[in-house]
């Protein structure tokens, strides 16, 4: 798979989400950020991760 985000990207995104006020619900952003997710389940085991991770930053 081809990755247009690095992970550091990623994290970035999800709090640049989390602080917007913006749904991090996975069906959510599966919507209205198919790339983010994609990406998002590259670098971690889950979505649930990639949240984990985003939030000890």
């Amino acid at each position: 798979m081809d990755t247009t985000l690095g992970a550091d990207e990623v994290v970035r995104r999800i709090k640049q989400l989390q602080s917007g006020g913006g749904s991090v619900s996975k069906k959510q952003v599966k919507q209205s950020d198919p790339e983010l997710m994609r990406n998002a389940l590259f670098y971690f085991p889950s979505w649930e991760h990639a949240l984990k991770n985003a939030e000890q930053l």
